[in-house]
């Protein structure tokens, strides 16, 4: 069955791109959620729409202009919750509507909803273009690298700040190159999985493991494997039904946290 999906191009750029996004997200959604700032994820997901909806009414290529919107948002966000101007959880609201609103607005008053737009809010797998497919595969790879060598200084910023501090950790810039990682991981996924639905693939894969281990290294290694085989048990499913790519990834991730859920339930009998 996978070997007849990959036999179309298209479907190929989506494995490729799909799986290491999915990755990425889950690897960096375990300290998002540690942090109790795992909304950031939907938050920057509708700056990401809202940014995309400036780039097709003014023709401009998508990643092009979401990318570098959504980084210097997810910057502001952190300052503006470090500085204590405002709390994280009304910081993200407060972004996340007004975003959505240009969004709305945008494109109500210049393209409409079209096509380009329903794919971008609900995810499509054709909206993977192959210059799309190169630029996601190089910042795949650059945020994995950096969690990858970056793990023990990620480790400490996620649990301790203060230790993080007295040990010589720049917790500043850790969390900052998580914001940004979170970033580029939410704009290179949008596409195929959906600014509305992005956000899950951060969230599902770290509480799901949570549910059966508490070890953040454990946690790191069963989110990551859990991402992917969820994604593509969704792909199959999305090609064998004709549903949607983000929708079917989704509800393959819905269903493992139940299944983890009862088998930490288990456990503890």
């Amino acid at each position: 069955m996978i070997l007849e999906m990959l036999s179309y191009p298209f479907i190929a750029r989506a494995f490729i791109v799909g799986i290491l996004v999915s990755l990425c997200a889950a690897l960096l959604g375990v300290s998002l959620v540690l942090k109790q700032y795992s909304m950031i994820g939907d938050g920057l997901s509708h700056v990401s729409y809202g940014a995309l909806s400036v780039a097709l009414a003014c023709n401009i290529a998508p990643l092009k202009l979401s990318i570098p919107v959504v980084i210097v948002t997810a910057f502001l966000l952190l300052r503006m919750t470090e500085k204590g101007i405002m709390k994280s959880d009304a910081a993200i609201a407060a972004v996340s509507a007004s975003a959505l609103a240009i969004g709305v607005s945008v494109t109500s008053l210049t393209t409409g909803m079209t096509t380009d737009v329903n794919s971008y809010m609900f995810g499509s797998i054709l909206a993977m273009t192959q210059e799309d497919v190169v630029l996601s595969v190089i910042l795949s790879a650059v945020v994995l690298i950096l969690f990858v060598f970056c793990y023990h200084n990620i480790f400490a910023v996620t649990f301790d700040e203060g230790f993080g501090r007295a040990i010589g950790v720049k917790v500043p810039f850790y969390n900052t190159m998580i914001a940004i990682s979170t970033a580029v991981t939410i704009v290179l996924g949008m596409q195929m999985i959906g600014a509305m639905l992005i956000s899950s693939l951060i969230i599902f894969p770290a509480l799901t493991s949570m549910r059966l281990f508490h070890s953040f290294r454990k946690v790191v290694i069963t989110s990551g494997i859990l991402s992917v085989v969820c994604f593509v048990i969704g792909m199959v499913v999305s090609y064998q039904s004709a549903m949607p790519a983000g929708a079917s990834v989704v509800l393959a991730n819905l269903g493992a946290f139940f299944i983890f859920f009862l088998l930490g339930k288990l456990k503890r009998v």
